[in-house]
């Protein structure tokens, strides 16, 4: 496997290219380079399979990938894995787990840095990360997000959060109920889903199973216990408080 740094630091690409050559036997050939622009050219040259791009670098974002190459090319495609390298910073992470994309805080950890090598050795295809960075400069840029990405078996799911009725939990996987994507199964505890969309308001935890979109409620019922009964008919179950608590949601979102 070759991989490809860009950090415009010294420190962290030596530090990167230390941990890969001494935990991670499977990269053979680490290239470095020191802005996008030149890491470029290193893609082109040295064809890599991974690149552990810094996110942020002067003048250009490690984010603005894309722009580099030549989107007329009929099938223009990036062919190898992206991970990003970062300093701490809540937003530019949420976007990242939005979009299924990979990401290692800084300072790195050889166990983390392990594990993303591991993760792209087991990926067959990058096909949808072209998709996937578009989707994420859209949110950096608007700050704000209306999709969520969904690891599938072949690939990434881009969801409207509007289509989606409720997630399920399944154990340590959730499932996810659409309009238009039936349901997807998703190897992502409910907890995972609860944080991601906690700025949403329109999406409530009424159950310990459940995590519900608000604008898909048909009809709540307190009898048998309480239930709640979604627009694609399914019953969710909710326990006394939480539908008291959805009731007065709902009604401070109609005033």
């Amino acid at each position: 496997m070759k991989s490809l740094i860009i950090d415009d630091e010294r420190k962290a690409r030596n530090l990167l290219r230390t941990i890969l050559t001494e935990f991670c036997p499977e990269v053979v050939e680490i290239y470095e380079a020191e802005d996008l622009p030149s890491g470029v050219l290193s893609i082109n040259k040295y064809n890599p399979d991974i690149v552990f791009l810094d996110v942020e670098m002067p003048e250009y974002a490690g984010t603005q990938i894309l722009d580099f190459f030549d989107k007329t090319q009929i099938n223009f495609q990036i062919n190898f894995q992206i991970v990003f390298t970062t300093a701490y910073n809540e937003y530019a992470m949420k976007a990242f787990e939005l979009n299924a994309i990979s990401y290692l805080l800084k300072p790195l950890r050889a166990k983390h840095v392990k594990e993303a090598v591991a993760k792209v050795m087991a990926i067959s295809t990058s096909k949808q990360i072209n998709t996937q960075l578009q989707e994420l400069n859209n949110i950096l840029k608007n700050k704000s997000f209306d999709k969520i990405g969904l690891p599938i078996s072949d690939g990434i799911l881009f969801v409207k959060l509007e289509e989606i009725f409720y997630i399920q939990a399944d154990g340590m996987y959730s499932k996810v109920f659409t309009e238009t994507n039936g349901s997807k199964t998703i190897s992502k505890p409910l907890k995972y889903f609860e944080n991601l969309l906690k700025s949403k308001e329109e999406f409530f935890r009424v159950h310990r199973s459940f995590l519900i979109n608000m604008n898909h409620i048909k009809q709540i019922t307190r009898k048998d216990g309480g239930y709640i009964l979604m627009e694609n008919d399914a019953l969710v179950s909710a326990s006394k408080k939480k539908i008291t608590e959805t009731i007065e949601l709902l009604e401070v979102k109609l005033t």
